[in-house]
């Protein structure tokens, strides 16, 4: 019996990717031209609709991922069919609630939640049902979880319970107090990124033991110490982001010792996989390990740039420049969407079959994807070192004049974007062609 609920999960996730990059090459062009669009969606609304509608991408394809695995790969018999629509249904609702929010300005909500925070309730409640959906069908059906299993039910767990913690600026306890406001807020959504990292990394290590037809690399020593690293990195590794506050010094200093370090275990892991799988494993899932393969070079590039930055002295530098942003960029897109486009890809083999023609398009979208984020990737590092120079060394330089320095730097970035948003619309258009003719069969 078809999920139909999870598949509408993958299809509003993909068109949340496709839309979310528009969204950012339209925010990118009003770097360069700031009176493009600003009567209709000046930059200060394009911004939320660019990382809100990404990170919809991310979400809605972990957890649509996850439903189909349960009940189409593993077989499993799920809780409440009725739950996951009600799931399905309320993010879909809300999500729409979020665009209007955004559209009549009201947005009295944080970071990468901007949108009214009335709008956390029913996005929590989603979780919630999500959480008990996936927990009752677990525990009554599968002992001695892989790790994946785990990373998916702890994922589920520290979503609910940061994305209530990223909303205590609504007491006055921490509104009144501007360190405590500062630290919680950076601190929250530092877990909450950590939080859909779970989601998204039990993924890539489920892709990698389906593919290989072996089961124990979701149970050896290495998933599970990759497990407890990224759990502690989870709860401890947002504090590099607040070296500029005034905490207490031991938060500086486990931040230090943990920061990005679930990266290599990743990355190692992906490598020692892909070392030892045979040539018949990978021409059986030959799209999803080309994925798979690319997000090992995305972990190294981001690795680099993430241990540099970690250290104070570096942070203090980069901190609120292009430099974070190409972090960000380059995880996002670069390891988060590569691990989900690999898993769209699984779930497509085990749906439907992509024609020669349709899978020779996508490799050359994987080629163009690769090539263009890395320049978009290296632009970005260039504008941040250039307005970082001019934080710290600017000679009483004006910001008009900076940013009018960088006029050539943002048109090569705007370029690389739309090079960007071109690939990922070539892998992603046949993707969503496949899963829409398979809802309608």
């Amino acid at each position: 019996m078809k999920n139909k609920a999870a598949i509408i999960f993958l299809i509003t996730a993909l068109l949340a990717l496709l839309i979310g990059v528009f969204f950012g090459l339209m925010a990118a062009l009003q770097y360069l031209i700031p009176e493009f669009l600003k009567e209709i969606i000046p930059f200060h609304k394009m911004r939320p609709f660019h990382v809100t509608t990404v990170i919809t991408w991310i979400v809605l394809s972990a957890t649509g991922s996850i439903y189909f695995y349960l009940t189409q790969v593993e077989k499993l018999k799920l809780f409440s069919n009725k739950l996951m629509k009600l799931h399905l249904g309320i993010f879909l609702i809300t999500g729409l609630g979020i665009y209007l929010s955004y559209i009549f300005g009201k947005m009295d909500g944080r970071e990468y939640l901007a949108f009214t925070h009335i709008l956390t309730i029913p996005i929590l409640f989603g979780w919630l049902l999500f959480g008990i959906n996936y927990f009752k069908t677990m525990l009554k059906q599968i002992n001695n979880w892989p790790v994946y299993y785990w990373m998916w039910g702890t994922g589920i767990v520290f979503m609910i319970i940061h994305l209530t913690e990223a909303h205590l600026w609504l007491f006055p306890y921490f509104r009144e107090h501007v360190i405590k406001d500062l630290t919680v807020q950076w601190k929250s959504y530092g877990s909450f990124v950590g939080s859909w990292n779970m989601l998204v990394y039990g993924i890539s290590i489920y892709l990698m033991s389906k593919i290989k037809g072996d089961d124990s690399i979701g149970r050896n020593k290495l998933s599970f110490f990759f497990y407890f690293l990224g759990l502690t990195n989870l709860m401890f590794g947002w504090a590099h982001h607040t070296y500029i506050v005034p905490t207490l010094p031991w938060i500086r200093f486990v931040a230090y010792g943990v920061s990005m370090t679930e990266w290599i275990i990743l990355g190692y892991m992906i490598y020692e996989w892909k070392k030892n799988l045979s040539q018949t494993k990978k021409e059986s899932y030959p799209l999803t390990y080309k994925f798979l393969v690319t997000t090992d070079f995305w972990i190294f590039i981001n690795l680099i740039l993430a241990l540099l930055f970690s250290i104070p002295a570096i942070n203090f530098f980069t901190h609120g420049t292009h430099i974070t942003v190409a972090h960000s960029m380059g995880t996002t897109i670069g390891i988060n969407t590569t691990i989900l486009l690999a898993s769209l890809l699984f779930i497509i083999s085990k749906i439907s079959i992509f024609t020669k023609k349709q899978e020779k398009i996508i490799k050359r979208g994987l080629w163009g994807f690769n090539i263009t984020l890395f320049l978009f990737f290296t632009s970005l590092l260039i504008a941040g070192a250039r307005r970082s120079h001019w934080m710290y060394a600017g000679n009483d330089t004006s910001f008009s004049s900076m940013q009018d320095s960088l006029f050539w730097v943002y048109m090569v970035f705007f370029v690389f974007g739309m090079a960007l948003t071109t690939s990922i619309s070539i892998i992603g258009l046949p993707i969503l062609k496949k899963l829409i003719n398979y809802l309608r069969i």
